[in-house]
């Protein structure tokens, strides 16, 4: 087979990090084939993507060492984060900006336009201004646009990471059909979606090496306790963990926090959320789910008043516009960790809320250091917070939120880009302070922890509140012997 990409003694080294990332790492790719690289959060899959085609260090200015890079002649990255990829305001015309480049002619675009929508499931109106999508329509034009160039290689670095359920279907579905002749090297969290379409499995541990380079059954069948070791997703592993994990009844307490009536929140003169009544009591998690585009992450902007609102929106018995520092009740995470990040360095970013408050430097000290071990961000401390993995931006974005002590939580998607080590831990630790009586609102598209953590749904459908339901959580089955 013909090398299409590769990599000889590859050294990689972050500012502000004191080991290397890679050490001598050697890796080939060849044509057509479908390659999933599989390790723990920060290990090094999506700086390995960047290095493979070329953006380190050639875009991506970060001090690298290689005796030889062979890179693809035409291809195409689909970023973790959407925003980062996107060059124009329209979605017709960031699509239009791909095709001009490989000299589609103008009479043809619309077109192509249109059914490379349609091949991605992004039902909107083309001239739709991409600031205006949710997190998940965004993946969606990005891998459009990438589509769009035609690339004979494809990376995909978690493409699919805040799309629903549903939809990451659909777009797998996509990428299998137009991608069969194509090589594509591919970062997921989500592995159940693309285990019959690889044909080879690149395992790395927590210190960017090589521990198994082999087909999928292969891997996980002799890799099996390295990888839960390590803290990856694999087949079963939420079942196992389940049946390991132990089972306490939720308790919900009787004290109000938020009551909604009659509530709305709108983007210039549209209402995008709608909540004609709705109660939030201490001890409550609330999985936010719905389709993408249908105004989830809206109603926690909303609630945090990022966004103009009317209606009655009452905390703990008070009108909330009469509350000046929401923030001091209320903890909120973006979408997007990159949105909240003020600071230069890691611990600083977590210590900034706690200056603001003009706390000691000795508890200020001690906070910032017990978070930074609890969120596995201690070796990471002095690093600029968007030299982070995607995973690890998340656990700092949750960290930096939660530091003031707030009893209502607002986090939007906060375990994508996240391995099964870290989500669990971060899981357990909100449920520690849902069992502190604090009232946990989580936009997710992930059922297990639907099922297994929250004690209410809320449905949003169109902007409106639809469905607001119990969950009746049952006691854990015994594990599912895994792949």
């Amino acid at each position: 087979m013909k090398a299409i990409a590769s990599v000889e003694r590859l050294r990689l080294k972050f500012p502000g990090k004191d080991t290397l990332l890679f050490k001598d790492l050697s890796l080939t790719f060849y044509e057509g084939e479908k390659v999933l690289l599989l390790g723990p959060s920060g290990c090094g899959k999506s700086t390995l993507l960047q290095v493979l085609s070329g953006l380190i260090p050639h875009s991506i200015d970060i001090p690298m060492k290689a005796e030889r890079v062979l890179l693809p002649d035409h291809w195409g990255y689909v970023f973790q984060d959407p925003d980062s990829q996107f060059c124009m305001p329209f979605v017709d015309e960031e699509i239009a900006f791909a095709l001009e480049n490989i000299g589609v002619p103008r009479e043809q675009m619309k077109e192509r336009i249109k059914s490379l929508l349609e091949a991605v499931g992004l039902f909107v109106d083309p001239h739709t201004d991409i600031h205006t999508l949710s997190g998940g329509m965004k993946q969606r034009l990005a891998l459009a646009s990438v589509l769009a160039l035609e690339p004979d290689v494809l990376f995909l670095d978690e493409p699919t990471a805040m799309i629903d359920e549903e939809g990451t279907k659909e777009i797998w579905q996509t990428v299998k059909r137009i991608a069969r002749d194509k090589t594509v090297i591919i970062v997921e969290h989500k592995i159940d979606h693309v285990l019959d379409f690889v044909d080879r499995i690149i395992l790395l541990n927590d210190q960017g090496e090589i521990i198994a380079d082999d087909q999928a059954k292969t891997v996980f069948s002799s890799y099996k306790d390295v990888i839960a070791s390590q803290g990856i997703w694999y087949p079963g592993v939420w079942d196992e963990y389940m049946a390991k994990r132990q089972y306490q009844r939720p308790t919900v307490q009787q004290e109000e926090i938020i009551h909604l009536r009659h509530f709305r929140g709108f983007r210039l003169r549209d209402v995008k959320i709608c909540i004609e009544e709705a109660t939030v009591r201490a001890g409550e998690w609330i999985a936010i789910t719905g389709k993408n585009g249908a105004g989830k992450s809206t109603l926690l902007h909303a609630l945090m008043r990022l966004i103009r609102t009317d209606g009655t929106y009452e905390l703990y018995g008070k009108d909330s516009k009469q509350l000046k520092q929401l923030h001091r009740l209320l903890a909120f995470v973006f979408q997007n960790p990159e949105f909240q990040f003020v600071a230069n360095s890691v611990r600083e970013e977590i210590a900034y809320s706690l200056r603001l408050e003009k706390r000691k430097e000795e508890e200020i000290a001690e906070t910032v250091e017990q978070l930074l071990h609890r969120f596995h961000l201690w070796e990471q401390q002095h690093q600029h917070p968007y030299q982070l993995s995607m995973g690890q931006k998340r656990r700092l974005s949750v960290a930096a939120s939660i530091v003031s002590g707030q009893r209502i939580f607002l986090l939007d998607e906060p375990t994508f880009g996240q391995d099964a080590k870290n989500t669990f831990a971060l899981l357990e630790l909100l449920e520690s302070y849902r069992g502190q009586g604090a009232a946990i609102m989580m936009v997710t598209h992930d059922e297990n922890i639907v099922n297994h953590f929250a004690t209410r749904r809320w449905v949003i459908e169109d902007g409106q509140l639809v469905k607001d339901e119990p969950i009746l959580q049952q006691p854990p089955k015994a594990a599912v012997p895994s792949v």
